[in-house]
């Protein structure tokens, strides 16, 4: 991506709001195959909730890229937050022995009502689907989505 700097023009960062990220991989390569890194990288992800910097609410990791719904809190901005995310995830992918794990910026969407949020979790859930990784979501193991839980 040769101008990601045009991702960041018209971005807000709004505290208690959701946004829709994806994130892509360095050249778009099929980086997320392995469980273990998977799981080191959902890790990360979960550390960000701890820190109180987010509250996930849906994600999905492709072997490409990956689509995450999050509610910001008012401890950083939006960049902020990605920015500790990449440079934590890549940190874990070195320890694996690899070297570049993600593409420069990202794409975020501002979540504008509830309609819009199920809308962009149900987006998310399904995308294995859509690339015909699986048959069945239950058959991916690399997402979860708050609303498995009511």
């Amino acid at each position: 991506m040769h101008r990601s700097y045009l991702l960041r023009k018209g971005r807000v960062s709004k505290a208690n709001h959701y946004y829709a990220i994806t994130l892509v991989c360095h050249e778009r390569n099929n980086l997320f195959t392995s469980l273990i890194i998977n799981r080191a990288i959902i890790n990360e992800m979960r550390e960000l909730e701890r820190e109180q910097l987010i509250k996930s609410n849906t994600f999905v990791i492709m072997p490409n890229h990956i689509h995450w719904l999050l509610q910001l809190s008012d401890s950083a901005t939006l960049s902020e937050v990605i920015r500790s995310f990449k440079g934590r995830s890549t940190t874990v992918y070195r320890q694996f022995g690899r070297q570049k794990l993600w593409q420069k910026g990202f794409y975020d969407h501002l979540i504008r009502n509830t309609e819009d949020l199920n809308s962009c979790a149900r987006y998310i859930v399904a995308n294995p689907l859509r690339a015909n990784l699986i048959e069945n979501i239950a058959e991916y193991p690399y997402w979860d989505s708050i609303y498995l839980n009511s």
